[in-house]
């Protein structure tokens, strides 16, 4: 009897020191960050062809290193830091330029498509944080017009302001923010990050114990437009 006695100790003290030690080592030693959210990249650009003004439509899916979405946020694994990207090319969207200006864009994601290295996260994304049963995507419409005639031909890239609304998880709020942008070839390529107070949208971010999510983050876009 003492000899079980010992052993159920020894088992109970094992299990405690999993429970709390495990997600420590996990978040120290194992837990990677993910790749950060792509962006507007000058290499393999060329000279701008064609004309500037006119309609433009994003060029949808397959290659996330030419339209992607997603979101960048910041999980916290028993005190350790690990940046969390989630994406996905499900992107469609249309831009107007007249007069070397951008009077109109709209963006739309597909919120439900969003992935990361994580099922489980993605699992509790889609239904618990996002409702994209509900809510599958999100919008951003531009609500300003944007002065274009900096934009350079050369294939270098330029940072220009934008303001518009988007709406995430049915809630419409405004947004502005600095847009990379770089005409090469005959496409138009633009990214850039929303900085988001989740509760701004109505999103409670996760806490489950060892594992909380940061009440902060941004939305991300990397979009290619081709002329319609």
């Amino acid at each position: 009897m003492r000899k079980l006695g010992w052993s159920l100790a020894a088992i109970a003290v094992i299990a405690i020191v999993g429970f709390f030690v495990a997600p420590w080592v996990y978040g120290n030693f194992i837990a990677e960050d993910d790749a950060p959210a792509a962006s507007v990249s000058e290499s393999g650009a060329e000279a701008a062809s064609g004309e500037l003004n006119g309609s433009w439509t994003v060029i949808a899916g397959t290659d996330p290193n030419r339209t992607a979405a997603g979101y960048t946020v910041e999980e916290i694994l028993r005190g350790a830091d690990v940046t969390v990207v989630g994406s996905t090319d499900q992107v469609t969207g249309t831009a107007t330029i007249e007069n070397d200006t951008l009077t109109a864009a709209e963006v739309t994601v597909r919120v439900d498509s969003v992935t990361t290295d994580s099922s489980q996260r993605d699992g509790q994304f889609r239904d618990r944080v996002m409702n994209t049963g509900t809510y599958p995507t999100a919008t951003f419409v531009l609500t300003e017009p944007v002065d274009l005639t900096a934009l350079p031909t050369d294939g270098t890239v330029t940072t220009l302001p934008a303001t518009g609304t988007l709406t995430l998880r049915g809630q419409e709020r405004p947004a502005t923010l600095e847009v990379q942008v770089l005409r090469t070839g005959d496409v138009i390529v633009a990214s850039g990050s929303i900085p988001t107070v989740w509760a701004d949208y109505g999103v409670e971010p996760p806490n489950l114990g060892f594992v909380t999510v940061d009440s902060t983050g941004s939305i991300d876009f990397l979009i290619t437009l081709e002329r319609s």
